[in-house]
C-alpha cells in the first residue's frame, strides 16, 4: 500500500530518466523560494525497488528541494510496478510544458533505447507520425554548437536543422552567430544551407540529405551573410572564393579586431 514520509534527499536515486533541468531556470528558483517559505505541498513519487528508492515524478521539486537547502522531501513510497512505473515516467518526461526540443529529443531517445516505450507508441502518445519522432530523435546527433543554440531558443528546431547540416565547425558557428543576432527563420537559414552547399564540389553538393520537410521553400536567389560584415546579401551580389575553415577564421577575427 502506498504511504506518504520523509526520505532523505541523497537516499533517492534518480535514475536513467533525470531531468535536465538547468540550476538557474527561473521556475526552478522560484519553486525553491517557495519551498523556502511554506515547504513542498505535493509529495515526489518514488518506488521501492531491490531495497533502493528511485524517483518516478517530481524531478523539479527535488532539484528546487536541494537548492533551498532541504535535507528530506516528502514522497509517496510504493512498491515498484514496472508497467505503472512506465507511464508515469512517460508523463513526467514529455509533458511538461517548460521541457525544451533538446531536452525532449534527448528523453525520447532514453525512452527508445532503454525500450521503455516503441516509436510507434511514442507517435500515438504524442499524436504525430512516426517520421517526427525519428526527427526529433536525430536532434541529439547534431553538432554540440546547435544544440546549445536551440536548447537557448536560439532560433526554430526547422531552421537548426539546416544549419546542422553544415558540416564546416567554424562556418557554422559563425552562421549561428549570425542567426542569434539577426533571429533567423527556417527559410533564411535553408538559403545559408543552400548557399554553403554551392561553394561545394558539385559530387559533394549532389549527395547532400534535402533540406528537411516542412521547411518553407527557399527564395530563387539564396542569401548568405558575409564573412566580413556580417550583412546579409543575395549570392549573386557577393565574391565566392574558396576558403578553409581556419582563414574563414582569421578573416572573421581580424574583422572583429578592427570594427
Amino acid at each position: 500500500m502506498d504511504q506518504i514520509r520523509e526520505v532523505p534527499i541523497d537516499q533517492i536515486k534518480v535514475g536513467s530518466h533525470e531531468q535536465r533541468l538547468d540550476p538557474e531556470d527561473p521556475d526552478t528558483i522560484e519553486l525553491a523560494a517557495s519551498i523556502k517559505r511554506i515547504g513542498i505541498i505535493n509529495p515526489l513519487l518514488v518506488s521501492y525497488t531491490a531495497g533502493e528508492l528511485h524517483l518516478i515524478a517530481g524531478h523539479r521539486r527535488l532539484v528546487a528541494a536541494e537548492m533551498a537547502g532541504e535535507e528530506t522531501v516528502p514522497c509517496i513510497v510504493r512498491e515498484s510496478e514496472d508497467a505503472l512505473d512506465a507511464e508515469v515516467t512517460f508523463a513526467e518526461n514529455f509533458f511538461r510544458k517548460d521541457l525544451s526540443p533538446i531536452e525532449l529529443a534527448a528523453a525520447m531517445k532514453d525512452c527508445i533505447d532503454n525500450e521503455v516505450i516503441t516509436v510507434p507508441e511514442l507517435a500515438a502518445g504524442f499524436h504525430r507520425k512516426e517520421h517526427w519522432v525519428n526527427s526529433m530523435i536525430a536532434i541529439t546527433g547534431w553538432p554540440g554548437d546547435v544544440q546549445e543554440a536551440l536548447h537557448h531558443e536560439v532560433f526554430s528546431v526547422a531552421a537548426a536543422a539546416n544549419l546542422a547540416m553544415v558540416e564546416d565547425d567554424t562556418y557554422r558557428q559563425f552562421l549561428i552567430r549570425n542567426a542569434a543576432e539577426a533571429g533567423a527563420t527556417a527559410r533564411t537559414t535553408a538559403a545559408w544551407l543552400q548557399a554553403w552547399r554551392a561553394m561545394q564540389p558539385a559530387e559533394q553538393a549532389i549527395t547532400a540529405e534535402p533540406v528537411p520537410a516542412g521547411v518553407v521553400p527557399v527564395p530563387m536567389v539564396p542569401q548568405a551573410p558575409c564573412l566580413c560584415c556580417s550583412q546579409i546579401f543575395a549570392v549573386n551580389m557577393m565574391s565566392h572564393v574558396p576558403l578553409c575553415g581556419a582563414c574563414i577564421q582569421i578573416i572573421r577575427t581580424i574583422g572583429n579586431t578592427q570594427a
